[in-house]
């Protein structure tokens, strides 16, 4: 598994295309030949980008729902809706395709933002708009998400 770390403000260009930031295209590399996938996100107004041994893993998961409920069913499809395989090309960039770049409401400015082992991809005043929107909050939802008090969590702040 492989966890990303950083968030990186980049350009886009008219045709989608996104030079990485040379420190995330270094943490990268080791699974840059691999591949990946970019999908519209469930929960917010962006992209996610999964390295492909990451998405492999979530179709295992996917794959073992039984598709003979109606639920599931609905659900993987519109999960899937626009998924689709990209490169990062020698010089580092990416072509984020048309259609996910008017989901995400993308226009020039981008903001790639690790998130564990996926990246998401953002345009810029919709990630400023959520931090914002999510920064009141945050301790009550750190401490309802990270507070457990398992005996084998480690300490982190």
């Amino acid at each position: 598994m492989i966890n990303f770390i950083g968030t990186y403000d980049c350009k886009a260009d008219t045709k989608g295309r996104v030079m990485l930031p040379v420190a995330l295209k270094n943490q990268m590399a080791p699974v840059l030949k691999e591949g990946f996938v970019i999908k519209r996100s469930v929960f917010q107004p962006c992209l996610e980008l999964y390295p492909m041994a990451e998405w492999n893993l979530l179709m295992q998961k996917m794959n073992k729902k039984n598709r003979f409920k109606k639920k599931n069913n609905d659900f993987i499809r519109r999960f899937s809706a626009g998924v689709k395989m990209i490169e990062i090309d020698a010089t580092g960039r990416m072509l984020i395709p048309k259609n996910l770049v008017a989901v995400a409401g993308i226009a020039k400015e981008v903001v790639l933002s690790s998130t564990i082992n996926i990246i998401e991809i953002w345009d810029k005043n919709s990630y400023e708009k959520v931090l914002d929107e999510t920064a009141e909050n945050f301790a009550s939802l750190a401490e309802e998400v990270m507070g457990d008090d398992d005996d084998d969590f480690e300490y982190v702040s």
